[in-house]
């Protein structure tokens, strides 16, 4: 028989029966305003990398503009995601939905004692760290924090983290996907440095931050134990965040 492929008794066509197929890969993930994103260079550079350890093969840019662009269409605002995916060979995929704004409160972590496979790639299947974050949001956490079974932060389920801490920007030394907004909040002309971090160590921090392409946002709690919150150093962090260029796309 041929190939089939069938959603609650409805038969799907081949490009449905493909997206069945298309598990293996990676992906990347932006905020569009204006039809302009933020470090569209890391963008590329992220794919390229991945691409190039999965398959062996480069990355096909003008097909990743391609894809932004077609499922774009007119909007101007979207958040969009490119997929690399490889079934006979690599193919881009990208994905638009509506805009996705930076929580604005401090929020709560809840660390978990979970390690991903190949952090420094972000994965196309990711259901293992999609199901540690439902776990946390049941208990009412609105990020899970991931660390080693002794409590070393690497990096959030969706998120990078990062804090002050005596006049230095600081980051987890730890295997992590090394986020775009992280990278892009690097180039802040503060003092920096990755070290060890565990669970107990944030309450000494003056502020504790979360950063994804959503943007930046303060972390008020983790478990049950409250944060400082340093107002000043959250509005220096997001003026030079604010003040990044946005790359255009067409």
């Amino acid at each position: 028989m041929t190939e089939r492929a069938a959603i609650e008794g409805r038969l799907v066509d081949a490009d449905a029966r493909f997206m069945l197929h298309a598990r293996y890969g990676h992906f990347t993930a932006m905020q569009v305003r204006d039809r302009r994103v933020r470090g569209l260079e890391l963008h590329f550079a992220r794919l390229e990398a991945a691409g190039t350890e999965l398959f062996g093969v480069p990355l096909d840019r003008a097909a990743v503009l391609g894809s932004i662009r077609a499922v774009l269409g007119d909007a101007r605002d979207a958040s969009v995601r490119v997929y690399v995916v490889e079934t006979d060979r690599p193919h881009v995929i990208a994905n638009a939905a509506p805009p996705h704004e930076a929580p604005t409160r401090p929020q709560s972590v809840k660390p978990v004692a979970y390690q991903r496979f190949l952090p420094h790639i972000k994965q196309a299947s990711g259901m293992l760290q999609a199901h540690v974050g439902r776990l946390v949001r049941r208990e009412g956490f609105d990020e899970a924090l991931l660390t080693t079974e002794d409590g070393l932060i690497s990096e959030g389920s969706i998120t990078n983290l990062g804090g002050f801490a005596g006049g230095r920007l600081v980051w987890p030394d730890a295997p992590m996907l090394h986020g775009i907004t992280m990278q892009l909040l690097e180039r802040i002309d503060v003092p920096q440095e990755r070290r060890p971090l565990k669970v107990a160590d944030l309450p000494g921090f003056d502020q504790v931050f979360l950063c994804n392409s959503w943007g930046v946002w303060p972390v008020g709690r983790v478990d049950d134990v409250p944060l400082p919150q340093d107002d000043a150093l959250m509005a220096r962090l997001l003026d030079h965040y604010d003040r990044i260029a946005w790359d255009p796309l067409d």
